[in-house]
């Protein structure tokens, strides 16, 4: 619990607690600009990249300043998980949730300053009673989690979390830190606004997840690719499908297909089944899930290897955050994003459904998503060039980067089936174009008179196998539209590329992706009795304590005493991630199994 100081407590002094809490010698990336801010009482808002330790960054100050730093978090399954990891570190802090059985305690604690962090979800925060509650002990700070959702203008926008400078600005003496993974610049701005936060007080990491490694296929076979995608990552992955219906599906089919536990999480499911799969996968360290997007927001999974999306997410937002739960333990970690044309087609519906001043801002992002995946270029500098970044042209951890594809220009084609789409009254779908442009004799098509319009039969048998790349390019672009009745119809840029004063370029994606070392992460040493073994002590002491085996230590941790082979506790202490508390109640345990493979 923090004690209380006369003055600040100094960078230096949160160093010292960094080694004995969390067995680490120094801190990454901007953790010391935004932990130094905290120590100092100012307000800041940091954007941090996934696994670039944001939590750390108020966990470690609550420990310092002297009362309770309120957390909230947008998910009851995440505080859990925090909860667990924070905990396991010697750190005092509780959950009030409509889910906690011990609220009373809870209360006691807090008011009793025995608590170092209290986390609380938007909606009670809110509320009138518990800024009362507040009022009844000292609060060391506010810290709010995945803050992007305070901004109409973010990718995941909450009411709730409006209501939240209200609560703050009743302490007016208590500093705020706002955090965050994925906001572009309007966000960023917007979430200062709504906050209270100074603009000086903005610290961005930058976007970039290096260990992650980004591919995105056209979906032809989508069991295949993504059971192909599990046989290369034997570790946990997190498979997102659009539907409850395809997430069955999709579970039931993969699990036949690759031989390994799958199991389906959505919101269809009994509360008890939906809860049992996400606690077995939390504790597995190589099942995988298929989930609708409403999974992963709610865990803290350090070790999950592989994310995939059978079919494209909502924005380029949704995209970045959903595969940043890959890898966040800086290890080498795949995603793979699945898409067809009729995917970007029921988006581009979608937006009517959305309130029409953020229709420009929403289908700015899907017009974004479209550019990831279509070109040609490198993945990863397009979406940090979407957060304002300036990347390299090449990042060498992209599928385009390990493997040029090439490039065909196929405005004349492009023209050619807008024009088709035009003359045909725009109320036809693709299988009607592509048999008048390929000149198909077909009843419907002479009932119509289209075999003789002037684009019937105008694709040669060459071009004719470009024709659905193109089409779905087009729609992916905007530039076709589907309609309620299926037909397809000119939409976006069509009239310019009808003109030539716009291109049409598309992907044709390498014959077959070769095997290559994955980078961004060591990895796991294969075959090593000694890691294994202490991969079995982790197991065990995870099942004795309840734990999902992370919690215990990351992989990079056990790789490190694979290695160095401590054989004293004071030895082991040395090696990172192991804190004072983990080693006091795990270390002689690793040390044995470590002594017994000498």
């Amino acid at each position: 619990m923090a004690t209380v100081a006369s003055e600040a407590p100094t960078l230096d002094a949160a160093r010292g607690r960094l080694r004995e809490l969390f067995g680490f010698d120094d801190f990454r990336g901007v953790q010391p600009q935004v932990i130094e801010r905290v120590l100092a009482g100012q307000s800041t808002l940091a954007v941090m990249p996934t696994g670039a330790g944001k939590s750390l960054t108020y966990q470690l100050p609550a420990t310092m300043l002297p009362g309770t730093c309120v957390v909230v978090s947008p998910l009851i399954a995440l505080m859990h998980d925090q909860l667990r990891s924070a905990r396991a570190n010697g750190i005092a802090a509780a959950t009030l949730t409509s889910a906690d059985a011990d609220w009373r305690e809870t209360l006691d604690a807090f008011r009793a300053g025995q608590l170092d962090l209290l986390y609380v979800a938007p909606e009670r925060a809110s509320q009138p009673s518990f800024r009362e509650l507040l009022s009844a002990a000292r609060v060391s700070m506010f810290a709010i989690d995945e803050a992007h959702c305070v901004s109409e203008w973010g990718h995941d926008f909450r009411p709730d979390y409006r209501l939240l400078r209200p609560l703050m600005d009743a302490f007016p003496g208590v500093a705020r830190l706002a955090l965050t993974a994925t906001a572009d610049a309007h966000t960023r701005a917007d979430i200062l606004v709504q906050l209270g936060i100074p603009e000086d007080g903005l610290i961005v990491a930058g976007f970039d997840r290096s260990n992650i490694r980004y591919a995105i296929r056209h979906r032809d076979n989508p069991v295949r690719q993504v059971a192909d995608l599990m046989r290369a990552e034997p570790g946990p992955g997190i498979v997102y499908a659009p539907t409850r219906a395809k997430v069955e599906k999709l579970a039931e089919q993969l699990a036949a297909a690759s031989g390994r536990e799958v199991r389906p999480y959505h919101a269809g499911l009994e509360p008890e089944t939906r809860a049992a799969n996400q606690a077995a996968f939390v504790a597995s360290e190589d099942m995988v899930i298929v989930a609708t997007i409403a999974f992963g927001m709610g865990i803290d999974k350090p070790d999950v290897r592989f994310v995939a999306h059978a079919g494209i997410p909502k924005s380029i937002e949704a995209f970045y955050q959903e595969t940043g739960r890959a890898g966040r333990d800086g290890d080498a970690a795949q995603t793979l994003m699945l898409w067809g044309a009729g995917d970007f087609a029921q988006a581009r519906q979608r937006l009517t459904e959305v309130p029409e001043d953020r229709r420009a801002s929403e289908r700015a992002r899907l017009d974004a998503l479209a550019g990831l995946v279509e070109t040609a270029g490198c993945r990863r500098a397009v979406l940090l060039r979407h957060f304002g970044e300036d990347p390299p042209a090449s990042c060498g951890n992209c599928d385009n980067c390990l493997e040029a594809p090439g490039v065909t220009d196929v405005t004349e084609i492009a023209q050619k089936l807008l024009s088709a789409a035009y003359r045909t009254g725009q109320s036809f779908g693709f299988g009607h174009l592509q048999k008048v442009l390929t000149g198909v004799p077909d009843d419907r098509i002479a009932q119509r008179g289209h075999d003789h319009l002037s684009v019937f039969g105008i694709v040669g048998t060459e071009d004719a196998r470009l024709l659905q790349p193109v089409a779905r390019a087009l729609q992916a672009r905007g530039s076709l539209v589907a309609t309620e009745h299926g037909g397809l119809q000119l939409g976006g840029d069509a009239k310019a590329i009808l003109k030539g004063e716009q291109s049409v370029e598309i992907v044709v994606p390498p014959p077959s992706a070769r095997s290559r070392r994955r980078r961004g992460g060591e990895a796991n040493p294969i075959g090593d009795p000694l890691f294994e073994a202490l991969r079995e002590v982790r197991r065990e002491l995870a099942r004795t304590a309840g734990l999902p085996p992370y919690v215990i230590f990351h992989d990079a941790t056990l790789r490190e005493m694979a290695a160095m082979k401590p054989q004293t506790l004071s030895e082991l202490a040395e090696i990172g991630g192991v804190g004072a508390r983990k080693l006091e109640a795990y270390g002689q345990d690793f040390v044995n199994a470590i002594r017994a493979h000498e």
